[in-house]
């Protein structure tokens, strides 16, 4: 099969994605369950709930969904119910995947910005409820979506492939819960992360303006203030997890509303028309968010580092002691 060069790019990607995403992620969970890397039991729970749900969306979004069902087309995996069922568990992951980055940033905004309501709110057992109810509440507003799709064609009374039904497109209930699908993802959590950091860095500036005045501009450096540098690595973890999801999710969120404003379609074969460009790349990079959280921990937090540099070694290590 003779890919164009936009297929041959994402193809080559996602094989990428696969081999480096499912070990980094997998690492990233088994270091930060283990503790030690100097965060709250509450932050620790969220970051291994995102990490989970995004090596789950490298496992079907990228080696089931597009790499397997192309080395084995005539298997199982490309049947219309089989089909179906990883489209919605597609959507689950995606959904939860977004939401818990939400519900992270809600917690960093919480801790740094509300004062008298970060002791009851930012605590494990919160975590632990928010993680829970954003993994069944998309569980269940997406299992109409396995119902929404039908069969591309049918050989010896065997359904393969799926489309979207065109009563989609056209029934009232449909149309509605298609919009209530956009809202929820990908438009509400993008805008609600920029307002959230917004106002996180507005009241950083006014904190540390007004800081500075109480304690003389030559009295104590800000680097030596316990509470600042406590705020700092609260802020480098928020800006770099949710700032990697606005830039990540921006090329999706832009050709989405311009699609949507100027109703604009593409034609599947049409390789070269720009929206169909445009579709892949915001595929890709979006996607690409499902393995950056790992790099940013290690850029982030010193001692994730030093337990990552161990984990790595660790087999290296053995295999020494084995030969001397």
């Amino acid at each position: 099969m003779e890919f164009a060069t936009i297929e041959q790019t994402a193809f080559i990607y996602y094989h990428f994605l696969a081999v480096s995403g499912v070990p980094a992620n997998f690492l990233t969970i088994v270091i930060l369950s283990r503790g030690g890397c100097g965060l709250s039991k509450g932050i620790t729970l969220y970051l291994v709930g995102m990490t989970t749900v995004d090596l789950l969306v490298i496992i079907f979004n990228v080696i089931i969904y597009y790499l397997l069902s192309y080395y084995f087309p005539g298997s199982p995996l490309n049947y219309t119910s089989m089909i179906r069922i990883n489209e919605v568990i597609n959507y689950v992951v995606v959904d939860c995947s977004v939401w818990l980055t939400v519900a992270f940033t809600v917690d960093r905004f919480v801790l740094i910005c509300c004062q008298k309501f970060r002791q009851k709110y930012c605590r494990e057992k919160t975590a632990a409820v928010i993680i829970v109810t954003v993994c069944v509440v998309f569980c269940f507003k997406n299992i109409p979506l396995y119902f929404a799709f039908e069969p591309v064609y049918v050989i010896n009374n065997v359904q393969w492939g799926v489309q979207f039904k065109a009563t989609y497109f056209t029934l009232p209930g449909w149309a509605t819960y298609d919009w209530f699908d956009t809202v929820l993802n990908p438009l509400l959590p993008y805008f609600l992360i920029l307002f959230l950091n917004a106002l996180t860095v507005r009241h950083i500036v006014l904190v540390n303006r007004t800081r500075r005045a109480l304690q003389g501009q030559c009295n104590i450096q800000n680097s030596d203030d316990p509470e600042i540098q406590s705020r700092r690595k609260s802020i480098i973890l928020l800006f770099s997890i949710s700032g990697a999801f606005i830039v990540l999710w921006m090329p999706y969120v832009v050709f989405f509303l311009i699609s949507r404003i100027t109703d604009s379609h593409y034609k599947a074969d049409q390789y070269s028309d720009p929206l169909l460009i445009a579709d892949y790349t915001g595929d890709m990079f979006q996607l690409l968010s499902s393995c950056s959280n790992t790099c940013i921990y290690a850029l982030a937090q010193t001692k994730f580092r030093q337990k990552l540099r161990i984990a790595v070694m660790y087999p290296f290590s053995v295999i020494i002691k084995c030969v001397k």
